[in-house]
């Protein structure tokens, strides 16, 4: 999946929606990875654990802790992506199928902006993102003054928005130096903005906007 990765300069990630979430329910979620043609790249999922989790899921929304696996279109599980539970520090931990850390992001304090930064497996910055909450689709990932990637969210119309809650994400990678788990990285980072920002069309929570950088809850 690296291999694949590396070789494209921009990927979709494409959240699959059940039907029983047109009556509001929230299932875990599921997401496709695919190239901008059309051609799978691999897949994640979240975990599911039980009726408590389902329970929660609906209750907590987006604090939960959760664990979404990635897998290759070989169906082999790649990466873990785990979410312990927390209210204003929230942080997406990475590792490979052998447990091995691939990085992680964090969210940073701030106010008024949607930010948090990406840090790889040796403890340093790979780029932050810091986005106005009055720029609703686009999340640019900066380093030392020069955005490096960017995740813009692909809006589907009224009825997709409303009535499906269909959401795709289009990553670019502006750098074509990032290496294989950078990457993967800024991959998880699509999928915690969903998450964050769009999981129940949720709109504007001021506590997503309330957060330290490496806090602990």
């Amino acid at each position: 999946m690296l291999d694949l990765l590396l070789q494209e300069q921009s990927v979709v990630i494409k959240q699959r929606k059940e039907l029983i979430e047109l009556l509001s329910f929230e299932s875990r979620n599921k997401y496709e990875i695919l190239t901008v043609h059309g051609a799978q790249i691999g897949f994640a999922a979240e975990q599911q654990k039980g009726l408590m989790g389902t329970l929660l899921r609906q209750i907590v929304g987006h604090w939960r802790s959760f664990d979404i696996n990635i897998y290759g279109v070989d169906r082999v599980l790649k990466f873990v992506a785990s979410h312990p539970f927390r209210i204003f520090f929230q942080r997406l931990e990475i590792r490979d199928a052998l447990g091995r850390e691939i990085g992680h992001l964090e969210r940073e304090l701030s106010i008024f902006d949607k930010a948090f930064r990406l840090i790889n497996s040796k403890g340093k910055n790979i780029c932050e993102m810091r986005s106005s909450i009055f720029k609703v689709w686009t999340f640019p990932f900066m380093r030392n003054g020069v955005e490096i990637a960017r995740i813009t969210k692909k809006w589907g119309g009224a009825m997709t928005e409303v009535f499906l809650d269909s959401d795709t994400f289009l990553l670019e990678f502006m750098d074509r130096n990032l290496n294989g788990e950078d990457r993967v990285v800024l991959l998880n980072a699509a999928i915690m903005i969903d998450l964050l920002y769009f999981e129940n069309n949720q709109g504007v929570d001021i506590t997503d906007f309330l957060s330290v950088p490496g806090g602990r809850s």
